[in-house]
């Protein structure tokens, strides 16, 4: 009798084990079905309005080149340029005097105006030529003031160019490598003049998603909101999204820190397809899907050509050789095929059925643009 009690309680011992297991599995696979949301730190997904680059531009010389600068004659602008400097440094050269110089070459420069630069500040400067210089390798750029869309003068350029490139010429033959009209100077402007800078002013900063989307502005404002509580932040729309900052510089500062390091998951992108007509590049994302539909693809090539025929006289006869083309015109249409694609397809099964009926870049574009006038391309197009 014992050991029959025995029995029937390792048997429920078993059959409880066994249910726990069953339990786990079930748990364990439900976890690994659920995909966790995708979380992206908030100064990936949005800007600060107001912190931003400057563009700055400005006109000047580049001197000391080996023979290889702007063709005066072609240049007149070189010439004018020289005769204005050397008047503002004294020089007057007599009247009718015709300047021909081979190592001077007219330049535009630009650089980048990074946001709360101060005076004193070195910028790197990209000097690019904008006559007919063969090489600015080895030249100096002569101080070029930079300025801004306001016409301000934010910073003053000059400094020795470096040229990635090299060139040579022998007997009107001659070998390239590289660009060697644009060069760059490292550090070789110095700011001027600072911008002004509204950020904080009323006490908010205005975040600013670099893709509109209303979903993701709500969600960023629900990951500040309960961080730093309710009414911290709200959407203005589907883009900006203004959050109140604290009213010391040094708080806020610390504060815009903690707050671009958040995170936050994005919504998922909209399926979009992107064609550049001009060099057939094709780009998708993984959100494009198909409908059921039917692809016929099929190539038509026509060829032209000429084949010279010789009409040779017969001797004595008093005539002329004569060549005359014999033209030939071919057309030839490859046999097409039609490939099934089933609906809900992803994006893997939608390049592997392209590529199945040998569509060419250039093909594709014509056969997406038609997939969507059907409406069996579940995406946005775009074309650039």
């Amino acid at each position: 009798m014992d050991s029959l009690q025995s029995i029937t309680e390792g048997v429920r011992r078993v059959s409880g084990l066994c249910k726990l297991a069953a339990l786990l599995l079930v748990l364990l696979v439900g976890a690994l079905l659920v995909q966790p949301a995708r979380a992206e730190r908030l100064k990936d997904l949005a800007s600060i309005a107001g912190v931003r680059q400057n563009q700055l531009i400005g006109y000047g010389l580049v001197v000391g080149l080996d023979g290889s600068g702007d063709q005066t004659t072609q240049t007149p602008f070189t010439v004018q340029s020289v005769v204005s400097m050397l008047q503002q440094l004294g020089v007057n050269l007599p009247q009718g005097t015709t300047l021909q110089l081979k190592n001077v070459a007219a330049v535009m420069v630009t650089a980048s105006l990074p946001a709360f630069a101060q005076p004193g500040q070195t910028l790197d400067i990209t000097v690019s030529s904008m006559g007919n210089a063969k090489s600015l390798r080895g030249g100096t750029l002569l101080m070029t003031p930079l300025k801004g869309a306001d016409g301000q003068v934010y910073g003053m350029a000059q400094g020795n160019v470096l040229v990635g490139g090299v060139g040579a010429a022998s007997g009107g033959s001659s070998q390239v490598v590289n660009h060697l009209s644009v060069g760059k100077i490292s550090g070789g402007a110095t700011v001027e003049r600072a911008v002004a800078s509204k950020l904080g002013e009323n006490n908010f900063i205005n975040l600013e998603l670099n893709t509109a989307d209303f979903a993701t502005a709500s969600r960023v404002v629900e990951v500040i909101n309960d961080k730093y509580g309710p009414g911290i932040a709200y959407a203005l729309d589907s883009r900006v999204i203004r959050v109140q900052s604290p009213s010391s510089s040094d708080q806020r500062v610390a504060f815009i820190g903690t707050l671009q390091d958040m995170q936050v998951a994005p919504s998922e992108q909209p399926a979009k397809v992107i064609m550049n007509a001009r060099t057939g590049s094709v780009v998708m994302n993984r959100a494009v899907t198909l409908d059921t539909c039917a692809i016929s693809h099929g190539n038509l090539s026509v060829s032209v050509s000429a084949e010279p025929q010789v009409s040779q006289p017969n001797a004595l006869s008093g005539g002329r050789t004569v060549v005359t083309q014999n033209p030939q015109i071919g057309i030839k249409a490859d046999s097409g095929k039609v490939m099934l694609v089933k609906g809900g397809a992803s994006l893997a099964d939608v390049v592997k059925a392209l590529n199945a009926i040998g569509a060419t870049p250039q093909d594709l574009l014509s056969i997406l643009q038609a997939m969507k006038a059907a409406g069996a391309l579940r995406a946005e197009l775009e074309i650039i």
